[in-house]
């Protein structure tokens, strides 16, 4: 049962727990509104940062916890499992103070992406729309918010996990892949954290939800929703609507994001000639199937972001002679579910310490050959280009994995890459 929404946030004596931008950000609203402790597992991140001993001694109202923060794996591991009715998230305290419209975008794969064209779609039709959550700003840094403000919000499993008030009026699901299991253990919970979405709306809200994923349709077969859900079909051709000319959206993963903003823009009654225009001029993300290259004979495409195999299958539909490269830490459960007729225009090129992971996904399925690292993988696509330069490739750098084994982040492994194609293409 959703809870009764009055301001639990103001005058009450608050702990909160991560100083990361979402940490930080809730410290810097509600300093002046209510009785503020900071804790972060690293020591002295912030000059007004706590001991351990010290919260020991304090009875808290509310704890506001950073998405990132694992309850069953962190210094206050006991502790929040203790006032595990106390957690709040930002997204809680946003929710608190502000009653805009929401539209809210989780899934496993092609959050960031979709979030980024409505905020695109938005601002074109000349909404007030601001980007925020886990990818944008953290919702609490926003300013200068009227009441036509619309949000739009990408939203992690962790977040939603951890929240207890935060509802939108619009809400999306745009996949679900075995993902996470590492943090929600099992496959249920990581499911769940995601309705969670769902549980927070009223009648008065919708729902999108792609209408053939299995898990997604599993679970609204075991339960029912206040809001009216709007399932999807990915596989829609949208050509009577839009005169799609851009090559962003020919891989099946976009088609499948683009076709839930176009699902939602019938819904809002959006300008059908504004949204054509900016889904035309729409660039795409860096490192999230970023085409880098295309001549004649060559597309190379950067897509650091992926860290599952169901982020990548979208991407051996369109194309011929990939030379797919891929390696790094494995997710818990993850699972190449393509079968070998899929990938017969596939040769992989698997790098890193886990390459007898990735072997044993994809022995039976796929050409592939292994090296210690991504620069000798790449060093050996680029002699295969060369030697046979009559032939159309496509590089596809889709790593099916976490970057922390030689990273910070996905994006300084994209980075990487596309500074191995400079040497080896051009000696720079």
């Amino acid at each position: 049962m959703k809870k009764k929404i009055e301001n639990i946030f103001l005058k009450k004596k608050i702990l909160i727990y991560g100083l990361g931008k979402s940490g930080i950000s809730s410290f810097r609203f509600l300093r002046n509104k209510a009785d503020i402790y900071l804790f972060d597992d690293l020591k002295n991140i912030h000059p007004k940062q706590i001991s351990k001993l010290k919260l020991s001694k304090i009875k808290f109202d509310i704890i506001i916890i950073s998405p990132g923060i694992n309850i069953f794996n962190c210094k206050l591991s006991k502790f929040l499992k203790l006032n595990k009715k106390k957690i709040y998230t930002d997204l809680d305290v946003f929710f608190a103070f502000f009653k805009n419209r929401c539209i809210t975008i989780t899934g496993t794969n092609g959050k960031s992406t979709t979030a980024k064209i409505l905020y695109e779609v938005l601002k074109d039709q000349k909404k007030d729309v601001r980007l925020i959550g886990n990818f944008g700003n953290p919702p609490l840094n926003e300013k200068k918010i009227s009441k036509k403000t619309i949000f739009v919000i990408e939203a992690s499993s962790y977040q939603l996990d951890y929240s207890q008030l935060f509802s939108s009026k619009y809400s999306i699901i745009l996949n679900i892949k075995p993902d996470h299991l590492e943090r929600h253990k099992t496959l249920q919970n990581y499911i769940d954290a995601k309705f969670k979405l769902l549980d927070s709306q009223s009648k008065s809200c919708l729902a999108f939800v792609k209408s053939d994923d299995v898990l997604i349709s599993r679970k609204l077969k075991t339960k029912k929703f206040n809001c009216k859900i709007v399932k999807v079909n990915t596989k829609k051709n949208y050509n009577d609507l839009l005169e799609i000319k851009n090559k962003y959206f020919l891989t099946e993963s976009n088609k499948e994001n683009l076709s839930f903003i176009i699902e939602l823009a019938k819904k809002l009654k959006l300008k059908n000639y504004l949204l054509q225009k900016t889904i035309k001029n729409f660039k795409g993300l860096k490192y999230r199937q970023q085409i880098i290259l295309q001549k004649r004979n060559l597309t190379i495409i950067n897509d650091s972001k992926s860290t599952s195999f169901s982020s990548s299958v979208g991407m051996f539909k369109k194309s011929s002679n990939i030379l797919w490269l891929l390696g790094g830490i494995y997710k818990k459960g993850d699972k190449l579910e393509l079968k070998k007729k899929d990938l017969c225009n596939v040769t992989a090129f698997i790098y890193g310490e886990n390459k007898n992971f990735f072997i044993k996904q994809l022995r039976g399925k796929v050409k592939f050959k292994n090296y210690i690292n991504l620069e000798d993988a790449v060093k050996n696509v680029f002699s295969i280009i060369k030697t046979k330069g009559s032939i159309k490739y496509t590089i596809l750098f889709s790593p099916c994995a976490a970057s922390f084994d030689s990273f910070k982040n996905f994006e300084e492994r994209g980075l990487y890459f596309n500074r191995l194609v400079k040497r080896f293409m051009y000696g720079k």
